[in-house]
């Protein structure tokens, strides 16, 4: 059983290699014609006048993703907390499936019924086409629900009852005790929710295509139209060739380098928390 444990690790890292190698040979090509910091800041991507700028959505896939950490890091939180302090175990079986429910729902599911029932709410709301950074926000907010609530639920259940008992015994009403006491004890295990939530949302992609607006500027609002990288790629992969197709490549790199950045940033913020 040790050599297959063994064996089951080894091959995720060797799958993770591959996947690396592929990504990055075949972008260094691109990066090396185009030039990093003119494929990375560049603010024109015009495949046929061969400007391949990422920057535009850069950005707009950071709008998005903040968008929808500020949307559904506070309501998944809130929601842990309440199925596992306040909710009746009635509602909790009742509740609980819904939740996973939510994580069993296509992507594409998601995007048609924002594309149907939430865009021409926005769009009388707004006065605009109804597509741009809010309403992807708002559909990745819902769709990293589900991560955030399981994985801050497990995190709060694995606080010893204890630290909510003595604050209890102190003084501190059930709230404080909540805020104060139970969840920065659960704080790695909520962060954790929240580092998968993020890489679910930077990196969905049919659902945001169908509700952003796929414009290739840098939005100027939160109703603006936006493009962001992983709708870049699944756009213009389908007919791209030579240098463009190696840009989009490219793009998916980059796509790559930003998540372990985040990672990176929110682990070393976790171990720096802790001790």
């Amino acid at each position: 059983m040790r050599i297959l444990f063994l064996l089951c690790a080894c091959l995720s890292v060797f799958a993770i290699i591959m996947i690396c190698r592929f990504i990055f040979a075949n972008a260094f090509p691109a990066i090396k014609e185009i030039g990093l910091l003119s494929f990375i800041f560049g603010n024109e991507w015009k495949p046929k006048q061969e400007l391949f700028g990422i920057f535009p959505m850069i950005v707009g896939s950071i709008y998005v993703t903040v968008g929808a950490i500020v949307i559904g890091v506070p309501l998944g939180v809130f929601t842990a907390v309440f199925l596992t302090d306040y909710c009746p175990s009635g509602l909790y079986r009742a509740v609980k499936p819904m939740i996973n429910l939510l994580a069993s729902v296509p992507s594409i599911i998601y995007g048609f019924f924002f594309l149907v029932v939430v865009i021409p709410i926005m769009q009388k709301i707004t006065n605009t086409s109804g597509k741009g950074v809010l309403t992807a926000s708002i559909l990745l907010g819902i769709m990293i629900l589900p991560t955030i609530i399981n994985t801050s639920e497990a995190a709060i259940k694995a606080v010893p009852k204890q630290y909510a008992e003595g604050a209890l015994a102190l003084g501190a009403t059930k709230e404080r005790s909540i805020f104060k006491t139970v969840l920065p004890a659960a704080k790695s295990g909520i962060l954790s929710g929240v580092i998968l939530g993020i890489g679910r949302a930077i990196g969905e992609t049919m659902a945001v295509v169908m509700v952003a607006g796929n414009q290739t500027i840098i939005p100027d609002s939160v109703i603006s139209g936006v493009r962001t990288l992983t709708g870049n790629i699944v756009l213009e992969m389908g007919y791209a060739s030579g240098i463009h197709r190696q840009a989009l490549i490219a793009t998916a790199a980059v796509l790559f380098v930003l998540t372990l950045i985040t990672n990176i940033c929110f682990s070393a913020f976790v171990k720096r928390r802790r001790y």
